[in-house]
C-alpha cells in the first residue's frame, strides 16, 4: 500500500512508524476501521460498524462530508447542481405548460364547434399535449442520467476514503461513466420491478374495492379499507425503494447488478430494516418538504421577491440533501455488512477500485464478498 495520502487535494507524506495515528487523525471515522501492522492490513472497528444506529449514521456522514468536503464539492457543482436544477426547472415549466393547456380546453368548451377559432383552439391544445410530453421524456432522460452519474461518484469516492486510496475529482470522472452502465443495468431491473408491483398492487386494489363496494354499505368500512390499502402499498413501495437504492451501491462496490444487485440488497437489510426504513423516511420527508416549499412559494406564483427567495434556498437545500442521501446510502451499505459479521477484504476492494489503462475493473464477488466472522 503506497504511503501516500491525499486529503482535500492535498498529498500528505506518511512516515511508516507512525502511519496508524496519521490516518485516524486525517480521516473520518469509516476509514479508522483498519490499521497498517506489520505490513498487512487488519481489521480492528469495522464490526463495530453494526452498532452505529439510527444517529450515529446520520453522524458519520455528515463527518465524511465535512472531512473531505473539496472533493464532495466538486462532485456537486458537477453533477448534482445540474440535478437539482433539472428537478425544479421541471415543476415550474411543467406547472407552466399544464396550466396553459387547461386554459385552452376551458376556452374550447366555450367555442362554437367548426369555427377557424375552435379548430385553432384544438390544434394549440394538439401541439401543447405534444410539447408537454416530450418536455417530460427529456426531463427522466436528464435525471436518470444525472442521477446515475452522481450515485457513481459518490459511492465511488467514499470506497476510496475507506480504502484510503489517494482520489482526485479527475479520477472519479474517468471512472463514473464506466460504474455508471453498470448502474445503468439495475436501474431497468428496479424499474421493471416498480412496474410489475404497481400493475400487481392496482389488480389487486380494484377487486377488493369493487367487492367492498358492492357488499358494504358503511361508510366508515370503505374508509378503513381504503386507508389501509393505501398504508399496504405505501409500506411495499417503500421497501422496493429500498431495495433499489442499495442495490446501487452493491453495483459500484461489487461483482454483482441488475437483479442479482437487488437479491444482495435483500438480503443485507435483513436485520436492520428498522433502522434502514427510519433513514430513509426521515430522508424522504425532507426531500417531500422542500418540493411542497418550492411547489407552495415558487410555482403558485407568489411576489417575485418571495419567489426568488425562497428558489434559492430550495436549491441549495436540494443539492445538500441529494449529496446526503447518496452518503447515507453507502454508509448504510458498510453498516450492513458490518451486522451480518461480513469483512470485506480492503486490499481487493482498493485494488478493483483502481483504473487500468482507462478501464474499471469490477469486484470480484470472492474478494469483496465477506467471510462470515466469529463473534
Amino acid at each position: 500500500m503506497s504511503n501516500s495520502y491525499e486529503d482535500q487535494g492535498q498529498s500528505i507524506k506518511l512516515k511508516p512508524a507512525i502511519y496508524p495515528y496519521q490516518c485516524q487523525h486525517l480521516s473520518s471515522s469509516i476509514t479508522r476501521f483498519f490499521v497498517k501492522k506489520g505490513g498487512e492490513i487488519m481489521d480492528r472497528e469495522q464490526e463495530e460498524l453494526q452498532f452505529l444506529g439510527f444517529f450515529g449514521i446520520f453522524k458519520e456522514s455528515f463527518k465524511i462530508i465535512l472531512t473531505w468536503r473539496k472533493i464532495f464539492s466538486q462532485i456537486t457543482l458537477a453533477l448534482i447542481l445540474p440535478l437539482s436544477f433539472i428537478f425544479l426547472a421541471h415543476m415550474q415549466i411543467s406547472q407552466m405548460i399544464f396550466f396553459n393547456i387547461l386554459d385552452s380546453e376551458d376556452a374550447l368548451d366555450f367555442t362554437q364547434s367548426g369555427t377557424p377559432k375552435h379548430d385553432k383552439l384544438s390544434d394549440n391544445i394538439s401541439a401543447e399535449w405534444t410539447a408537454f410530453w416530450l418536455f417530460k421524456f427529456a426531463y427522466f432522460t436528464f435525471l436518470l442520467i444525472f442521477s446515475l452519474l452522481s450515485t457513481s461518484a459518490v459511492v465511488y469516492t467514499i470506497a476510496c476514503i475507506y480504502t484510503i486510496k489517494p482520489i482526485t475529482f479527475k479520477k472519479i470522472m474517468s471512472v463514473v461513466p464506466k460504474v455508471w452502465k453498470r448502474l445503468m443495468v439495475t436501474f431497468i431491473w428496479s424499474f421493471l420491478v416498480v412496474v410489475l408491483y404497481n400493475i400487481i398492487a392496482a389488480v389487486v386494489f380494484l377487486t377488493l374495492w369493487t367487492q367492498v363496494v358492492f357488499h358494504v354499505n358503511a361508510v366508515g368500512f370503505r374508509i378503513a379499507v381504503l386507508v389501509a390499502l393505501i398504508i399496504i402499498y405505501s409500506v411495499g413501495m417503500l421497501y422496493i425503494t429500498i431495495v433499489w437504492h442499495l442495490a446501487s451501491v452493491v453495483s459500484v462496490l461489487e461483482d454483482f447488478y441488475g437483479i442479482k444487485a437487488m437479491i444482495k440488497s435483500k438480503n443485507l437489510i435483513k436485520g436492520q430494516m428498522g433502522v434502514t426504513v427510519a433513514v430513509f423516511i426521515v430522508v424522504g420527508v425532507c426531500f417531500v418538504g422542500i418540493q411542497l416549499l418550492y411547489e407552495i412559494f415558487v410555482v403558485l406564483h407568489k411576489p417575485l421577491g418571495v419567489r426568488i427567495g425562497v428558489g434559492i434556498v430550495c436549491f441549495f437545500l436540494l443539492c445538500f440533501f441529494l449529496l446526503f442521501d447518496l452518503v447515507i446510502q453507502t454508509v448504510l451499505y458498510f453498516v450492513c455488512k458490518s451486522y451480518h459479521h461480513e469483512n470485506i477484504n480492503k486490499s481487493s476492494l482498493s485494488d478493483h477500485l483502481e483504473v487500468y489503462l482507462g478501464e474499471y475493473v469490477a469486484l470480484k464477488s470472492k474478494d469483496v464478498q465477506m467471510e462470515q466472522l466469529q463473534v
